[in-house]
């Protein structure tokens, strides 16, 4: 049984309505064919509006929403940074604090000689015997020079021990580098040999850095 709205509907009358249109007399059009017209109009206008206007509307759209997105987040990083920026200035000086402790444990030119007397007196002072001690070149880095020194000293093993010790206590910094410890065949008594790079290092006066730069640039200028 057929519902009342559809029994109203005249399936046939609209066909027919469709069929006996007069494309030279639109005003006379029936209802059913004028308002499909209306319906097709609109569609297309749409279509076209998406297509020449509103496609790049929403293109324009998409991209400032990632501007946006872009712009929040450089917000949040420079808030971050102000919100932290004491911190900041307080990491900042420990940093420097810390940097200028480290500064005062490289000796300069004047104190590298001392420096060399206060190693040799420590392995001496551990009952150690010095068949070499003898610096090497200075290697110049960026705003310090580390000066290597070969030696080689003949004792026991508890001493090289204590020797190691007393160097890292040395209120300058001085490494130990490439040890060999061997035994000692020149002697039956069962001491041993040890084979090391003792290495220093001292910061560079004003002059030198100044001469360093002044290289470096005339290096820079002979590339070009």
């Amino acid at each position: 049984m057929k519902s009342p709205s559809l029994a109203k509907i005249d399936v046939q009358a609209i066909l027919d309505d469709f069929r006996n249109l007069n494309p030279k007399d639109v005003g006379a059009w029936p209802l059913a064919p004028r308002i499909a017209v209306l319906l097709g109009l609109f569609v297309l206008i749409l279509f076209f509006g998406w297509w020449f206007w509103w496609s790049e509307q929403l293109e324009t759209l998409a991209q400032r929403q990632q501007d946006e997105l872009k712009l929040k987040e450089q917000f949040v990083d420079k808030k971050t940074q102000a919100v932290n920026r004491d911190l900041y200035v307080q990491q900042l000086s420990e940093i420097d604090r810390s940097f200028g402790a480290l500064l005062k444990q490289l000796p300069n030119k004047s104190e590298v000689e001392s420096l060399l007397v206060e190693i040799n007196q420590s392995g001496m002072g551990r009952g150690l015997q010095f068949e070499l001690f003898k610096p090497g070149a200075e290697v110049v880095k960026d705003f310090y020079a580390e000066l290597p020194i070969n030696v080689r000293l003949t004792g026991n093993y508890h001493d090289f021990g204590a020797f190691a010790g007393d160097i890292g206590k040395l209120s300058r910094i001085v490494t130990l580098n490439n040890i060999s410890i061997v035994p000692n065949q020149q002697a039956k008594d069962g001491t041993l040999v040890m084979d090391a790079v003792t290495k220093t290092f001292r910061y560079l006066d004003e002059e030198e850095l100044a001469a360093k730069r002044k290289a470096e640039q005339a290096a820079k200028g002979g590339k070009k």
